[in-house]
């Protein structure tokens, strides 16, 4: 009796570890091919989606990860990969804004403020990309964010029915605090099957959104 637990155990151990590995690396895999972190090689889109995070640490310190974002977001612009930017997040709370704090600082860093929607309804990267889609009228555009991030944005995307590609910002921290991202991408991406495989859509839509503006004759060829 003894022995049987032990192997049931060894089992559910097994599995525990098996599944969350084999859905990491299917996340991996598919979608290495559309991620790029040499913007010279990056085929130009319209269209950047910018993913949200927090602007500042919980000590007040300004959150690395998204000045690397923002820096990217607005390197596209410079070289002409990218016109037009939706910047998505949450906003949860009158005092939580990730999208207003994002479209700031891109036009402080010198992205027209015409060319930035924000999406106030990007509570999950799932939520984003669909959204993208589905509100805003695009399929075809560049996700920009960190390269593990960008990994399950563009599966859920493509998995969607998208043609996106992405930009990988910079993955900046002391390797602590990237081992600690790591562990917690373990967890995003097994939700992230969870969710190919039920179908699960935006808590949010509402009315369309067309964006970039279908009279721009601007946008990038």
């Amino acid at each position: 009796m003894i022995r049987r637990i032990y192997y049931i155990l060894l089992a559910l151990l097994a599995i525990a570890i098996l599944i969350p590995a084999l859905c990491y690396a299917w996340i991996t895999v598919s979608s290495r091919p559309y991620l790029y972190d040499d913007i010279d090689a990056l085929p130009a889109r319209p269209l950047a989606v910018v993913l949200g995070t927090a602007k500042y640490t919980t000590d007040g310190r300004i959150n690395l990860y998204y000045r690397a974002r923002i820096n990217a977001a607005a390197e596209l612009y410079r070289r002409g990969k990218a016109q037009y930017f939706i910047v998505s997040g949450d906003n949860r709370t009158l005092t939580y804004n990730e999208p207003a704090q994002m479209r700031n600082d891109l036009i402080n860093a010198g992205v027209p403020a015409e060319r930035i929607q924000p999406d106030y309804a990007g509570l999950r990267t799932l939520d984003s990309v669909l959204r993208a889609d589905k509100v805003f009228g695009n399929r075809d555009y560049i996700i920009v964010s960190q390269p593990f991030h960008n990994a399950r944005a563009v599966f859920l995307a493509r998995k969607n029915g998208q043609q996106v590609i992405a930009y990988n910002a910079a993955n900046p921290g002391a390797v602590k605090y990237r081992l600690k991202t790591q562990v917690r991408e373990i967890a995003a991406r097994l939700r992230a099957v969870w969710d190919l495989l039920r179908g699960t859509e935006a808590r949010h839509y509402g009315d369309p959104i067309p964006f970039p503006p279908a009279t721009d004759t601007t946008q990038q060829q």
